[in-house]
């Protein structure tokens, strides 16, 4: 035995020994290829219980299961319920793999550095509290990475897009990979994929967090298990084995347990981190549980790149919001169209390459189809942003006539005492943005507000709180839903025209009296 930088016991590399006949019986146990991995689990591998101390591992039935697909299986994903022991098993199933198979690498990808090293602390632990004769000798031995002398490696990162490029991968393990940045998990699995092409294995584990991300993605695909012949696989048609733990599996969790936590964290946390529920993880503007019941559909009709989800309805009236962008390649510009006094969406277009003056003849167009299928202009409002880029939008319109334009263009109304030039179009400020906001939520969550659109519920589903306001998370848009605030605020204009919205925004502006707008929070690089 030797001291490594770190100060800890560790076993020297190419170290002659002299084992007994029953050391060698434990150590060909250890090695079978079926069942050494359980062998040394039982035998061998020691937990830090937090009351209890260290402890012989006994694992639980849905443990057993769990490092039975690690092993069994290929590609493995796993959805675990907070504080069940996945970590547990993960880390004693590295080290055996490890220290029992030669010339192997595995990486270790977490969702953040402090994950990474606490994987690692556990492997770490396994290691040094197993009997000398059991351990591999050890070539280095790090905070980041142990390699043994026999030919294999572990290795620790957080996941980035760049994680792993290079390495010739034996086994992947990624910790809470739902919780990775949506973009950088799948510029991840882009480029880690192909390393695994010739042999590697996978293990996914996480909670889940949205059910459009990588993770899930993944995991849903995993579960289509059936064939053309309706007989079910092990796997599902992207080879993943999907393994998934319930909370009441743990011996020490009962109806009194989950009452208690469900009073100590709620039920929408309660039933994403131990229900394993597909609910968004972030402070979404819509409550979580609402836009895990939101499917949308898919388009009726597609003018162009216009989207229509429902037939116009010559008896019907319409409002239809644009929010302009650069069309540059960088943020989309975006159109909603919203029946009233139905409150259903109709149809949207989003497009981030397109100019100006382009985005004002689709405009055209949207306004020009919905008159001909009503028969007339009347009932048909619509609107822009004129905030920045807005201005531009507005002299695209002058260009054009605005009474070359079916409909009724809306404007914001000058507040009394406001002295800045009348512009038209709407101008959005912080309070005219949260107070649309908080229209959006009641009506979305109350069902007053029908949404059609996937690719809108998405950006939903990533509209988080910011400071006090809310936005788009990194790496996410929201400019189909910048579109539909737009589109609230020119109908809270027009309800003083009709009756008929008067009375529904009425309602709704009584069942906001009671909505709070968000506490400020602090949004870290890493989010």
């Amino acid at each position: 035995m030797s001291k490594s930088l770190d100060g800890v016991l560790v076993k020297k590399a190419n170290k002659q020994e002299t084992f007994t006949n029953e050391q060698v019986e434990h150590l060909l146990k250890c090695m079978d290829p079926d069942t050494g991995y359980l062998y040394f689990a039982e035998q061998f591998a020691h937990i830090q219980h937090p009351v209890k101390g260290k402890l012989l591992f006994e694992p639980f039935d849905y443990q057993l299961g769990l490092m039975d697909s690690y092993h069994r299986f290929r590609f493995n994903i796993n959805m675990m319920p907070r504080q069940t022991g996945k970590t547990t098993c993960a880390s004693i199933y590295l080290a055996w793999y490890a220290m029992f198979n030669p010339d192997q690498t595995i990486l270790i990808a977490a969702h953040k550095y402090t994950g990474a090293q606490e994987i690692m602390q556990r492997i770490r632990y396994v290691y040094e509290t197993c009997p000398d004769f059991v351990r591999a000798g050890v070539t280095s031995y790090n905070k980041g990475s142990i390699e043994f002398e026999n030919g294999s490696r572990i290795i620790s990162q957080t996941t980035t897009g760049n994680t792993g490029r290079g390495l010739s991968i034996s086994l992947l393990y990624c910790d809470e990979f739902a919780f990775v940045q949506p973009n950088i998990a799948e510029e991840f699995w882009t480029s880690i994929s192909p390393t695994l092409a010739t042999g590697g294995r996978a293990i996914l584990t996480s909670t889940p967090n949205s059910d459009e991300d990588t993770f899930a993605t993944i995991w849903k695909q995993a579960e289509d298990k059936f064939d053309e012949y309706g007989n079910e696989n092990d796997t599902g048609r992207n080879g993943f084995h999907a393994f998934r733990a319930d909370w009441w599996e743990h011996p020490d969790r009962d109806e009194k347990w989950k009452a208690d936590e469900i009073g100590r964290i709620g039920e929408e946390k309660f039933r994403r981190e131990y229900g394993c529920e597909f609910l968004v993880f972030d402070e979404t503007l819509i409550n979580s549980i609402k836009l895990a019941t939101m499917e949308g559909t898919n388009p009726t009709l597609n003018m162009g790149q216009t989207r229509f989800y429902e037939k116009i309805d010559p008896k019907k009236n319409y409002a239809i919001a644009l929010d302009p962008s650069m069309g540059t390649g960088g943020d989309y510009a975006a159109i909603q169209v919203i029946e009233l006094p139905t409150y259903k969406q109709v149809a949207e277009w989003q497009h981030n390459t397109t100019a100006i003056p382009g985005q004002i003849r689709v405009l055209n167009d949207i306004l020009k189809y919905i008159a001909e299928q009503r028969g007339t202009d009347n009932g048909i409002y619509w609107s822009v942003e004129n905030n920045g880029l807005g201005e531009a939008a507005l002299i695209v319109i002058n260009d054009y006539g605005e009474e070359n334009m079916p409909g009724l263009f809306i404007s914001e109304p000058i507040r009394k005492g406001h002295v800045r030039k009348f512009r038209k179009g709407f101008n959005t400020t912080h309070s005219s943005k949260v107070s649309a906001c908080a229209r959006l939520k009641v009506m979305v969550e109350n069902d007053q507000l029908t949404v059609k659109s996937k690719p809108l519920i998405s950006e939903l589903k990533a509209y988080v709180a910011t400071g006090s306001s809310y936005q788009a998370k990194p790496g996410a848009t929201d400019d189909l839903v910048s579109a539909l605030i737009l589109a609230l605020r020119m109908i809270a204009v027009m309800k003083d025209w009709d009756p008929a919205i008067y009375n529904s925004f009425t309602q709704i502006d009584n069942e906001m009296e009671d909505y709070e707008a968000p506490m400020p929070i602090f949004i870290s690089s890493n989010f």
